[in-house]
């Protein structure tokens, strides 16, 4: 059952007050207004008696016009309404009705003449003791009105200090209390204390109060353990997230720093295991023909062939995400169109891969394809240099060494005809021109072992040129000044190559055949524009048919400035020697034109 509302319970606490108060004053004001006449009463009750003295005088005087209006006045006096205030007293009343029919015997006595003075004595003795007894009953009357008010002001004020502690009690179990326990649960909640219950059992606001607390304190239990519990889970989730993010790096960077090797893809699956959290994951490698894996790998120590097996070739050519069978899912490497393999992951039969392991698999599977991709596309660069080189040779050879054999060849078949007819002229001839030519062959073939072995390193074209300056340098005994300006251009490879072999054969040209003391080398780009390479030495200079003497070396430069797109030329230097002058546009200025 539901009780009063507090506010209605201090709206009834605070009336009683005010009632009392008020009752308390009306009492009062109704007591001091009974006893405002008595005073009056009794200056009245006592004239009576100086009255009767008087009349009784002016009759020994025998005035009679005083003693009428003494009668007169007498008369006034005992019906003075003041008198009426006491009709609810009946012994006032009485004794009033006494005193008035006692003068009633006394009035014809003073009527009398002569005078019975003796009997008026006794009466008028007795009259006066009958108005000090009507005297004294009005006093007392009085009196006990002023008693009824102290009295009545003395109920009050205990009747308002009992309601006041009754109320201050009630506030404090009903008000203060509830209020405290609310306080304090709410302090206890501000700590992160959930667990705390406010034990209110009123059916008031404040009970009403408690119990929503109470429930408040367990939705907030309730949702702050969610929470923490979808907190854990985040960050959980946070570190699986960071844990795929950093083994999709690492692989990646793997694959990005060097085409991987075999060994690789041991290490590799055996981390996705477990962060994709699949025991059994499988890595199947297939040639572009073949419908056997050439290799597997499984993660751990594991002998068991269960991609052979199953025949998992049928997988390339099923669709992604589709399970060779219902409790494995496998992934195709493949990219530009071609197939590498298949990444097999298998799982109980009542379980599923989520989303998100779906996700990665793939993702592994086209950065393993990638890296396959890469390895493939490496090994066809190499097939391609290797063939390309090998072209260089072969028209190395054939343009030095094959020519200067063919030579031999013409000059070995005279010696044979000079040989049978004896003609000794002809055989010295042949004989010096055969030693001239195998001098001649001999350093080519040495030329084309430094070019061959020429090589630009890491270090760059400037590293690969100093050391081919001191090699010269040392060798030859002549100045050589390296003058390179390149060193805020990016060249290509190819380029650096090139330019290395252009420079190298130009300078051995000047070592064998200038004569000279001095080579300057200089090396730098133009206005931003093309990239102008200049060598000169202080020699003799280069004759007019330079294609004879040095047709090998010549030819080198020729072909490589092709290779460059770029032209080159040789001259006579007015102030004496020979310079060799090249000029090309690299590649990056090219793409930025096209830009």
């Amino acid at each position: 059952m539901r009780q009063f509302s507090i506010v209605t319970r201090i709206n009834i606490a605070l009336a009683c007050i005010v009632t009392l108060a008020i009752g308390t004053m009306l009492a009062s004001y109704w007591l001091s207004d009974k006893t405002d006449s008595d005073a009056h009463a009794v200056n009245v009750a006592g004239s009576l008696r100086m009255q009767s003295y008087r009349l009784a005088w002016l009759t020994l005087q025998q005035d009679e016009v005083k003693l009428e209006q003494a009668r007169e006045q007498f008369s006034r006096s005992w019906q003075h309404p003041v008198f009426k205030r006491f009709l609810h007293n009946d012994k006032i009343v009485q004794q009033f009705d006494a005193a008035q029919q006692h003068w009633q015997l006394i009035d014809p006595l003073l009527q009398q003449t002569p005078l019975d003075m003796p009997q008026l004595e006794r009466q008028l003795q007795q009259q006066i003791q009958l108005l000090e007894e009507l005297v004294f009953y009005i006093q007392q009357d009085a009196e006990y009105k002023v008693r009824s008010f102290r009295t009545l002001q003395l109920v009050a004020l205990l009747a308002t200090v009992l309601l006041s502690a009754i109320v201050i009690y009630w506030l404090k179990v009903m008000v203060q209390q509830p209020l405290e326990d609310l306080t304090k649960g709410a302090r206890q909640v501000a700590m992160g204390d959930f667990t705390h219950r406010v034990s209110v059992a009123n059916n008031d606001e404040l009970g009403a109060l408690a119990h929503s607390f109470n429930k408040m304190s367990d939705s907030i239990a309730y949702m702050y353990g969610n929470l923490e519990k979808r907190v854990e889970e985040q960050t959980e989730a946070l570190q699986h997230t960071n844990t795929t993010l950093r083994f999709l790096y690492n692989t990646a960077q793997r694959i990005s720093e060097h085409a991987p090797e075999y060994v690789n893809f041991n290490q590799i699956v055996a981390e996705l295991k477990t962060v994709v959290k699949v025991d059994d994951l499988e890595l199947c490698l297939f040639t572009e023909e073949g419908d056997k894996p050439y290799m597997q790998v499984l993660p751990g120590d594991s002998s068991d062939d269960p991609c052979a097996q199953e025949n998992c070739g049928d997988c390339l050519s099923v669709p992604q995400l589709a399970g060779c069978n219902s409790n494995s899912y496998n992934y195709l490497l493949h990219r530009d169109k071609k197939k590498y393999g298949v990444l097999v992951a298998r799982i109980a039969q009542e379980q599923q891969l989520v989303r998100w392991q779906q996700k990665l698999l793939a993702s592994v599977a086209d950065q393993l394809a990638l890296a396959l991709s890469l390895k493939s596309e490496e090994e066809q660069v190499r097939r391609l240099a290797l063939m390309q080189e090998r072209t260089v040779i072969a028209r190395e050879l054939h343009d030095s060494l094959a020519q200067a054999l063919s030579y031999l060849k013409i000059q070995v078949t005279r010696l044979n005809k000079a040989t049978q007819k004896d003609d000794k002229d002809t055989i010295v001839d042949v004989s010096a021109e055969l030693k001239q030519g195998l001098d001649a062959a001999y350093r080519q073939l040495r030329e084309l072992l430094t070019t061959f072995r020429l090589k630009v390193d890491g270090a760059g074209l400037y590293s690969a040129l100093q050391a081919s300056v001191k090699q010269l340098s040392e060798q030859s005994g002549m100045q050589i000044k390296l003058d390179y300006q390149l060193t805020n251009i990016p060249l290509a490879p190819h380029e650096e190559i090139h330019l290395l072999q252009i420079i190298r054969e130009a300078s051995q040209n000047a070592v064998h055949h200038s004569a000279g003391s001095e080579i300057v080398i200089s090396l730098q780009q133009q206005k931003g524009e093309s990239i102008v390479l200049a060598i000169e030495d202080n020699g003799v200079g280069i004759p007019q048919s330079a294609e004879k003497l040095n047709h090998y070396g010549l030819a080198i430069m020729q072909e490589r400035s092709k290779h460059l797109g770029g032209t080159i030329d040789i001259r006579r230097r007015s102030q004496g020697g020979t310079g060799v002058y090249f000029n090309f546009s690299p590649e990056y200025l090219q793409h930025k034109q096209r830009a």
